[in-house]
């Protein structure tokens, strides 16, 4: 597999070339990245979707984290990388359907098994009213673990520090199912479908660190996301 690349910029958006990934947070370039929050609402009450990472990540391994995110490759377009969508959930829509909410400028940093990381973006972030159960969506088992829903009051009273902790419904991908997931859901090898996992206890402190400021101002502008 041919090493991944990323677009590089100054800390004011100016391109200034391309690196490798690893190098990229290895010194803290700053690149572009885009975001999705999913939402689905259920009679007067919005319910807000997000994902747990795999342990194996290279950054914040096993943390909550937005619906669906990446990276833009090198060259890439933002139109473009709404192809996280499909290939982390299996969503397919047209980028002319996402709700652009904000741009985030975000520095994060930590270390994953002895290697040190700094992560500098720029992030697009979007929203998307989608009307479907959990279990309709399709999993990428080699980026997320599993996938959340809560009220959307819930979590943004959890960011608001109104709460310590808030339970939330969830899936998992099926190939990451260990024996002490207890409910199963029928699954081909031709078309995986994720398994069933009961309520789990969310802590703020779980969620990749994308700020406070960051989670309460997307969480707000969920509210108008256009109905599906």
């Amino acid at each position: 597999m041919t090493p991944e690349r990323f677009d590089i910029y100054d800390d004011q958006q100016n391109w200034i070339g391309t690196e490798l990934r690893s190098v990229v947070h290895a010194k803290g370039f700053w690149h572009r990245s885009f975001h999705c929050w999913i939402v689905r609402d259920e009679g007067e009450q919005r319910w807000v979707l997000f994902q747990r990472r795999r342990e194996i990540k290279d950054t914040f391994p096993g943390c909550y984290d937005i619906t669906a995110a990446g990276h833009l490759t090198a060259g890439e377009q933002l139109h473009e990388a709404s192809r996280e969508l499909e290939e982390e959930l299996g969503v397919q829509t047209p980028f002319e359907t996402l709700t652009y909410l904000m741009t985030a400028k975000q520095q994060l940093q930590g270390e994953v098994r002895g290697v040190p990381f700094i992560d500098r973006e720029f992030s697009s972030v979007y929203g998307l009213c989608l009307n479907q159960p959990l279990e309709a969506y399709t999993l990428q088992a080699s980026e997320v673990d599993s996938l959340f829903e809560v009220p959307l009051d819930d979590l943004l009273a959890l960011f608001r520090g109104e709460t310590d902790v808030i339970h939330a419904a969830g899936v998992k991908a099926a190939q990451s199912v260990g024996p002490d997931h207890v409910h199963h859901v029928h699954q081909t090898t031709d078309n995986p479908v994720p398994l069933s996992i009961q309520q789990r206890p969310i802590r703020a402190s779980e969620f990749v660190p994308h700020g406070t400021a960051y989670y309460m101002d997307v969480l707000e502008a969920l509210y108008h996301v256009p109905k599906d």
